[in-house]
């Protein structure tokens, strides 16, 4: 079986400074981590924050693919860019990591094809059309109010263009009524890179069982999310009370601000060190979703999507991508057949990519 972990935010952590080349003591992801989690490939996303202005969202994206081409080149005896199943492939032959890329926030393209054909042709291979704001393309799930009510017309365009493109479009983080404007306007099937089950916690970042299975009869896949707010209601309750993130969010804006000074540093460490104190949810609560999904869905339309680097807290025993083994082990005690984790592992994923 090929291992993928469909969405991480690494690219936002190397801007930070990290080097993903070594083993280090905090973070997430890194390729000795990846390695030890028996994790074959990834999905790099460039994550682009919504309160950025057009330019700016452009820009940004490309310092961070530019971040991670770097980071690549110092590491080439590690790991790869890759741009379709067949090379990851070919890259775990050779003994290296496949990393894709993708694009979280269609803000970045602006309102230009052209800009989107640019991302493609530099080797993005999903863009998550939207995050926690509203864009030219789509609304979000996270405003009250919506902009759009679901795809805009430019959205319609985007659309048809990365089918065309040959080019995932991630539904990931937008609204229900995007969603639905997605499968209805897209000619090829569409991935969930890092969502969960609505009906085990009730985030609207999650999918309702009707949304997994439409997503699931057009052929896509949905990749459960590791983030425990959207794997258990009880824990966002106790984070809500805690108030550890709203005291985290000054503390996490100055560490992005200025990586390299020590102190900043050590204040977001603080904070990270709160947050895994809190009673959290065990890795199995990640099983449970990928029950539900196979349930839902059919084996052939589920996965993992971590969302590792972009969360401040993880699940119990799923501290960082070395654990990533232990899912997969989880499954196999739950009865899944080694084709069928082999599936859920990355098979249903570049199974869609390749379509």
């Amino acid at each position: 079986m090929f291992v993928l972990d469909s969405h991480c935010d690494t690219p936002s952590q190397i801007h930070r400074l990290r080097n993903i080349g070594i083993r280090n003591l905090r973070g997430q992801v890194d390729l000795p981590k990846m390695r030890e989690g028996g994790v074959d490939g990834a999905f790099f996303a460039l994550y682009v924050p919504p309160a950025l202005g057009p330019a700016e969202a452009t820009s940004y994206a490309m310092e961070l693919l530019a971040d991670v081409r770097d980071a690549l080149a110092a590491n080439r005896d590690k790991a790869v860019l890759v741009t379709s199943a067949e090379e990851a492939y070919a890259a775990r032959t050779r003994g290296l990591i496949a990393i894709f890329l993708g694009l979280e926030n269609g803000s970045a393209i602006q309102k230009s094809l052209p800009l989107l054909r640019l991302f493609f042709d530099m080797g993005v291979r999903y863009v998550t059309l939207a995050h926690s704001g509203h864009n030219e393309i789509c609304d979000s799930c996270a405003p009250a109010e919506a902009r759009w009510g679901g795809l805009s017309p430019f959205g319609r365009e985007v659309v048809a263009e990365m089918n065309r493109l040959g080019m995932l479009i991630d539904v990931s983080h937008i609204s229900d009524r995007s969603f639905y404007d997605v499968l209805e306007c897209s000619s090829a099937p569409v991935v969930a890179t890092h969502s969960c089950c609505r009906a085990l916690a009730g985030h609207k970042r999650n999918m309702t069982d009707e949304m997994i299975m439409a997503l699931a009869e057009a052929g896509g896949v949905i990749q459960i999310n590791f983030y425990p707010v959207f794997l258990d209601d009880a824990f966002a309750a106790r984070l809500e009370a805690s108030g550890i993130e709203r005291r985290g969010e000054p503390v996490e804006a100055a560490f992005i601000e200025n990586p390299a000074d020590d102190l900043r540093r050590r204040a977001w460490y603080a904070i990270e060190d709160e947050l895994a104190s809190l009673r959290r949810p065990s890795y199995k609560r990640i099983a449970d979703h990928v029950d539900h999904a196979v349930s839902v869905a059919g084996i052939d339309h589920v996965g993992l999507g971590s969302d590792f680097d972009g969360i401040a807290v993880t699940p119990e025993g799923m501290e960082d991508i070395s654990c990533f083994g232990s899912i997969l082990t989880e499954l196999r005690s739950r009865g899944y057949s080694e084709e069928e984790i082999g599936k859920i592992a990355g098979g249903n994923f570049l199974r869609v990519l390749g379509k």
